[in-house]
Parts: structure tokens; C-alpha cells; sequence
């Protein structure tokens, strides 16, 4: 293909792009228009402009128990994602044993079966450790699901840092913690945060595990949204998911902006 024809094949593939993101994108951000509407019903295009929706989000005690829920719930999840999925990556990436590549499928597999599988296989098993409806439960199930993304973050930043260097601080008396915290965690570190905000996002927008985990008591954000869509719709929610969509939204970048820090190899 000649030069001519180059520029305006990249000129029209940016614009399929565009287009296909548009297309994506738009059912998600309407919802953004109608958080702002005067009226009392969901409609698009909104009917003037009213913050109302926002303050009763914040002032409504349903609403804003879900949030510290979920915020509480996430943060933890991250934590304990971060610190299981990490030892996991050291464990396949590092280790050599019997089974490994089994062992590596097993913790992927949330990624693979379906959530409303693995959701009810959690409610028949936290049923009769009776922590079904605890927050202990839900972060536990949360981490389940939140730890292959730590696994896939961590794993990939192990392979990609020279092993040299931590043979050296090994053959210089370091023991293997040591080296560990002193050489292999400082290079893998943008993986571990990226892995981290990954796991505060997946359990943050979490819902269908959480349908089945959840009690009138506690209830998690997405889980009082399918809660009122079923009852009685406002624009209170359409004000909610747009601060989901915003947090997620502002992870993500935060998530592009921490691999971004990764030192080149």
C-alpha cells in the first residue's frame, strides 16, 4: 500500500474506533443527563436542571449506609486481595511443583465460570458457616473474586524484572523475606497497587454475589440500587450510578497512571 493510502486508512480506522466506543459508551452515560433532571421520573432528555437527586442520595440513610458498606467492604477486599494474590503470583511465578499449572488455572477460574455459579456455590457454604450476611462473608466472597486480577498484575511484573537481582541480594546474605521486601517488592510494587485498585473495583461495582449475601440489614450500593429499581424508580438512582461510574471511572485512570510508573526493564 502506498504512503498516499496510509493516512487516510489510520484516519478511518480512528474513526470506526471512535464510533464503536460511542456506541459502547452511550447507554452507560445517559445515565449522567438524567441524574440532573427536575423530575420526579426518569426521563431522557432531562426536564430542567436539579441537584436534589445528589442531595437525597447523601442525606437518605438507605443510600448512604450502602456506600459506607460498599467503600468499607471494597477497601478490605482490596487488602486481603492484595496480600493472598500476591503471595499466589510468587507461588507460580517463583515456585516449581507437582500440579502448577493446575493450581494457576484453579485461581483464575473466577475469571471463567459464571458469577451466579460461584454465587450460589458461596451461599450453600457461607449457609453453614453461618457468615452468610456478614461482612466477613462478603469480603471473603469479594476476594475470591477480586484475587485472579491481583494474580494476572503481580505475575506479570515478576517476569518482567531481572532475576539477577534478587539472586545477588541472596548471594550477598539476604534471606529470602528480606530480599523480598528490600529488592522484589520495590520493582513489583505499580503491579501490586494496579492489582489492588483492580480488586477495590471489582468488589465495589460488585452485585450479584452480593444479592445473594446480603441482608435487609446490610446491604451494599448495587445491591440497594437492584433493591429500588425493583420498587420504586427515580432519579436518585440514576445519581448514584453516576458516582459509581465516576469512582470506577477515576480508579481506572489511577490504574493507567500506577503501570504507567513501572520502570522500563
Amino acid at each position: 500500500m502506498t504512503d498516499s493510502w496510509r493516512q487516510p486508512r489510520r484516519l478511518l480506522l480512528l474513526a470506526l474506533g471512535a464510533l464503536t466506543v460511542f456506541f459502547l459508551m452511550a447507554p452507560t452515560l445517559v445515565v449522567v443527563p438524567m441524574s440532573v433532571t427536575a423530575s420526579n421520573a426518569l426521563t431522557f432528555p432531562p426536564e430542567g436542571f436539579s441537584t436534589r437527586w445528589y442531595e437525597k442520595m447523601l442525606t437518605d440513610p438507605q443510600w448512604s449506609s450502602g456506600f459506607v458498606n460498599s467503600a468499607q467492604v471494597a477497601f478490605l477486599t482490596a487488602v486481603l486481595a492484595t496480600v493472598l494474590g500476591t503471595l499466589a503470583a510468587l507461588g507460580t511465578v517463583r515456585g516449581r511443583f507437582p500440579g502448577k499449572s493446575a493450581v494457576n488455572a484453579l485461581v483464575l477460574s473466577p475469571l471463567i465460570v459464571p458469577v451466579i455459579i460461584i454465587a450460589i456455590g458461596m451461599f450453600s457454604l457461607f449457609v453453614r458457616w453461618k457468615i452468610s450476611g456478614s461482612i466477613a462473608g462478603l469480603v471473603l466472597a469479594h476476594t475470591a473474586l477480586a484475587v485472579p486480577f491481583v494474580v494476572i498484575n503481580v505475575a506479570t511484573s515478576l517476569r518482567t524484572i531481572d532475576r539477577n537481582l534478587e539472586l545477588a541480594a541472596m548471594n550477598l546474605g539476604a534471606d529470602p523475606v528480606r530480599t523480598f521486601r528490600r529488592v522484589t517488592l520495590p520493582l513489583i510494587l505499580p503491579g501490586v497497587l494496579a492489582g489492588g485498585l483492580f480488586a477495590f473495583i471489582t468488589s465495589w461495582d460488585e452485585v450479584v454475589v452480593s444479592i445473594f449475601l446480603t441482608t435487609a440489614r446490610f446491604r451494599t450500593l448495587p445491591v440497594e440500587m437492584w433493591e429500588q429499581v425493583r420498587q420504586v424508580v427515580d432519579p436518585t438512582v440514576a445519581a448514584v450510578a453516576t458516582t459509581l461510574l465516576a469512582v470506577t471511572t477515576s480508579l481506572l485512570l489511577l490504574v493507567l497512571v500506577v503501570r504507567r510508573q513501572a520502570p522500563a526493564r
